[in-house]
Formats: structure tokens, sequence, C-alpha cells
């Protein structure tokens, strides 16, 4: 199984509309093959020391069986159809695909 923290930079003033596009897409995804968990989140003020806060990047929290799958899911049609319909509101992006040891 793999974990995968994508993390993403949404122009300012843009969370809700980025939010909103990519909620509606996680019913195709969660139906994908291989796909175990697919959640986004955003920064909670903890008081814990070292976070660091920024209200502009949603963390996607996902889990894959296998890298085959996750391959799969990043040219699936509806993930081509969503970065066409954010891509004038993000502005950056990372992925980190991580295994269990």
């Amino acid at each position: 199984m793999l974990h995968v923290i994508a993390s993403i930079q949404v122009k300012e003033g843009k969370m809700s509309q980025f939010m909103e596009i990519f909620k509606a897409n996680i019913p195709n995804v969660l139906q994908e093959n291989g796909c175990i968990e697919y959640v986004p989140t955003i920064d909670l003020p903890s008081g814990l020391p070292p976070q660091e806060l920024n209200p502009n990047i949603a963390t996607i929290i996902e889990k894959w069986h296998s890298l085959d799958d996750l391959k799969a899911h990043l040219s699936a049609p509806h993930m081509l159809d969503y970065k066409e319909k954010v891509k004038d509101i993000v502005e950056d992006m990372s992925v980190k695909v991580l295994e269990a040891v």
C-alpha cells in the first residue's frame, strides 16, 4: 500500500472555489481501481510547535494499493478534467509518495 501526501498551493482567496471543484471529483476517484482513501484537508491551528499554517495550501491524503494504480489515477479522464478546471487557481503543487517500512 502507498501513502500519498499532495500539497496544493491555491491562489489567495480561491480555496473555496478549489475545494468545490476538488470535492465534486472525489466520488470519481474513490471508484478507481486501487483507491483506498482520498481526503482533502486544510491546516488546523493547534498551537503545537513547529506547525506552520498556510490558509492557501490544501493537503490531500491518499492511499493506493499500488504504484500502477496511482499512475493510472493521474491520467484518468476525470483527473484530466479536474486539472483543466483548477489550472488558473492552483499556483504550485508537490507530492510525496510513501510506503510503510
